[in-house]
């Protein structure tokens, strides 16, 4: 009884965090500029799994969010998670630049 139980939860954990989202990065609240900070404009933030996520993964998603027209600058990476859960715990900061200025 306690063996199939055992294997019950080990099962349900495994499908929860091995199903296709679990690991996807995702949009969060971007780090804030500091005062006097030259990296002016629109600031995107994606949470991401190192181990799970490529560079190119996380910087797609991050140009997703900045819309047509920009591109994605990444200016900072940071792991205080206060925005990001400990499966998805990298949280990069991009800028969203006018396309053709850099």
């Amino acid at each position: 009884m306690i063996k199939s139980l055992c294997v019950a939860l080990v099962a349900a954990a495994s499908i929860g965090l091995g199903g296709c989202g679990a690991l996807a990065p995702y949009p969060t609240y971007p780090q804030q500029p500091e005062a006097g900070a030259k990296d002016a404009g629109q600031r995107v933030a994606i949470c991401y799994n190192l181990l799970a996520s490529s560079r190119a993964t996380v910087q797609t998603a991050a140009q997703d969010e900045c819309g047509p027209g920009t591109r994605a600058e990444r200016i900072d990476t940071d792991w205080k998670l206060d925005y990001c859960p400990l499966l998805l715990p990298a949280r990069a900061t991009f800028v969203c630049r006018p396309q053709g200025k850099k």
